[in-house]
């Protein structure tokens, strides 16, 4: 039987890699990323088993191989020495089992004895009247790169529909897990497990229950330290919009608190967003050998209006990667990784300078691939509203990225954004103003004041070259600091053809 199921797993994974290296010749490279993880072809989304195994780090993610919709969950896989040149490798996990025949879902993965261990979720769907069952697997490499399927580890608890993105790490002697959750009484919950040997696990306790009754699920948890404290993240399903907070279909956020093994987890804060932005989902971080946690999400939704990436033949993309530190008030700042610089192929010091009222400024002609330092002296700033128009084409199209000094607020405005949704969004930013803006050829990222709020969004350019311009609104702007980098792409040039086209 194991003999059987191993050579349906080589069958499905040759066939996903055929079917997704013709989805690749059709694909369309106007807002393909150059910087940011993708697919080489058809969906992406949660990023999954993140780790650093065999010399390199290794990013999974949900992965749709034959078209660029939500649909038959495979993992996809890329790896890098240096977290900023990637190259694609083969597809790592498909839909093979009766336990996940409708879809290898999200999870989690971790080096032991010198193999990848790789923990995920296994899904079948049954139809309305039955709905879905939803086990734990785990899954083992010794490359990092093909992987044998072992068996469910945890099985559905009775009566529980919801119950998937396992996420392990080691404690001493003790492996731990936490796994999303509803409960019967359709609240939303973080379960932990403890092992000794990962493959025989133990029901602890609910280590988290989200206060609001109308939460039903909290998906892709992630639980860690960060300082003196522990971290919990994830995806609550079912809130309210309040303000800047939870505007969209799925949001991210986490709780900052107290706990030891053995003890409850003790939440010290209240739940805060990681990222306020309209795409940023499900993240997920692992420790990187220097000890720096580091976070990377999806950047997607799979509500209307679907992004038009579809029509291109590729959907999604994920973060560029943050390290995670703790502030002294224990909120969560998330900062683009150092290595970033290695990418950077020229620097442009705009220098300081005055805006008038009114006064728009090209300082960039053309350019898709971007990052921009920028700081401002509020103190001698009187402009209503001020910052960077991206991805402007010659039609008038473009994306503000902004602060509003009466809401004092950090914003990424799409109402003129050339294709795809509109809509603003907004992070609370009342003290000094500085900005880091990541453009790329889709998409924005912005961290204000070293990380302490981020915002990521779509930024879908009509054609024609992209330049950037820097305005002011209703009053001055006193600039203190203004650099520009070009940026290269981060796709290995022996990547199969896998790499977008220079520019």
């Amino acid at each position: 039987m194991a003999v059987r199921e191993n050579m349906n797993v080589m069958d499905e994974l040759a066939r996903a890699e055929e079917v997704n290296a013709q989805l690749r010749t059709q694909r369309n490279d106007r807002w393909y990323p150059g910087f940011h993880i993708a697919a080489p072809a058809g969906w992406i989304n949660d990023p999954n088993g993140i780790s650093f195994f065999g010399g390199r780090y290794h990013v999974f993610y949900q992965h749709n191989p034959y078209a660029a919709h939500h649909a038959n969950m495979h993992w996809g896989h890329v790896s890098s020495t240096d977290m900023v040149t990637w190259r694609h490798e083969p597809i790592a996990l498909a839909p093979s089992l009766e336990a996940d025949l409708d879809g290898v879902y999200s999870g989690s993965a971790l080096e032991h004895e010198g193999k990848l261990y790789a923990f995920y979720t296994g899904h079948r769907w049954f139809g309305e009247e039955i709905g879905s069952r939803q086990v734990q697997y785990l899954a083992i490499s010794e490359d990092g790169i093909t992987f044998e399927k072992r068996g469910v580890i945890i099985d559905t608890p009775e009566g529980i529909q919801d119950f998937r993105d396992p996420k392990v790490w080691k404690m001493g002697e003790t492996w731990y897990m936490v796994v999303a959750a509803e409960s019967l009484e359709r609240r939303g919950q973080v379960w932990l497990y403890t092992s000794q040997n990962l493959t025989d696990w133990e029901y602890q306790e609910i280590l988290f229950e989200d206060p609001d009754p109308g939460v039903f699920m909290l998906e892709c948890p992630d639980f860690f330290p960060l300082g003196e404290h522990w971290v919990l993240l994830y995806g609550p399903m079912g809130t309210t919009p309040t303000g800047y907070t939870n505007r969209n279909a799925h949001n991210s956020g986490y709780v900052v608190g107290n706990w030891t093994p053995g003890q409850p987890f003790e939440p010290l804060t209240e739940y805060r967003m990681l990222d306020w932005g309209h795409n940023f989902y499900a993240p997920q971080t692992f420790e990187a050998p220097d000890g720096r946690r580091i976070v990377y999400a999806w950047m997607g939704h799979f509500v209307s209006p679907i992004p038009p990436q579809l029509t291109d033949g590729w959907s999604g993309q994920l973060t560029f990667p943050r390290e995670l530190t703790l502030t002294p008030d224990l909120r969560v700042a998330s900062r683009r990784i150092a290595e970033l610089a290695q990418l950077r192929t020229e620097t442009i010091d705009v220098g300081p300078l005055e805006l008038g009222a009114y006064e728009d400024r090209v300082i960039l002609p053309d350019g898709d691939l971007l990052e921009f330092e920028l700081e401002v002296d509020l103190a001698h700033t009187t402009a209503e509203r001020f910052g960077l128009r991206v991805h402007a084409t010659p039609d008038g199209a473009h994306t503000l990225v902004g602060y509003d000094r009466t809401g004092q607020h950090v914003f990424i405005d799409r109402r003129l954004t050339g294709n795809g949704d509109r809509g603003c969004r907004a992070a609370p930013v009342n003290d000094a103003l500085r900005l880091r803006v990541l453009v790329d050829r889709g998409s924005v990222e912005v961290f204000a004041n070293d990380g302490e709020e981020a915002l990521s969004s779509f930024s879908f350019p009509n054609e024609g070259k992209c330049s950037v311009t820097i305005c002011s609104e209703a009053g001055t702007t006193a600039v203190g600091t203004l650099r520009i980098h070009r940026l290269r792409s981060i796709w290995d040039r022996d990547d199969g053809g896998a790499s977008p086209p220079e520019v």
